[in-house]
């Protein structure tokens, strides 16, 4: 099966309308794309790892750091607010792992680098990049396939 949002008319439009309005939010685009790539690898969906990868590299992020975001609290390449918008977007996404999902400590962090419409588009781009990699991981999207 196709992605879902490709297959009901109209669903994929509002989702880059959010995507538009998350890269108008005043987070580095090579932060954004660390995020989403991180959150793709968490969630299994080859896809959006593969789309997340290139995406990442066309936003200026070195092969080296594309290689350490697996393990970015032990990597030397990722600068504080990086590692800030890494803990938040691990957090958001493993919901299910622990009673306080996003601690006062990992939001509390995210807050000390980044403005509230910063932190806005964090969220939405943590909240969409887990949407499409349910989508994707459920209906088995082939990395690659999207071009």
């Amino acid at each position: 099966m196709r992605n879902p949002a490709v297959v009901l008319s109209g669903a994929m439009q509002p989702v880059q309308e959010i995507l538009k309005a998350v890269r108008s939010g005043g987070v580095d685009g090579q932060t954004l794309e660390l995020v989403h790539l991180r959150i793709s690898q968490i969630n299994g969906c080859s896809a959006c790892v593969d789309g997340g990868a290139k995406a990442a590299r066309e936003a200026g992020v070195s092969d080296e750091r594309l290689a350490a975001v697996a393990a970015w609290r032990e990597a030397p390449y990722f600068t504080p607010a990086e590692r800030a918008a890494l803990a938040l977007a691990e957090a958001a996404t493993r919901l299910a792992d622990r009673s306080d999902p996003v601690s006062d400590e990992v939001w509390d962090t995210a807050a000390t680098y980044f403005e509230e419409k910063e932190l806005a588009a964090l969220v939405l781009m943590i909240g969409v990049t887990n949407l499409f990699n349910r989508l994707n991981a459920t209906t088995r999207q082939v990395a690659g396939a999207w071009g």
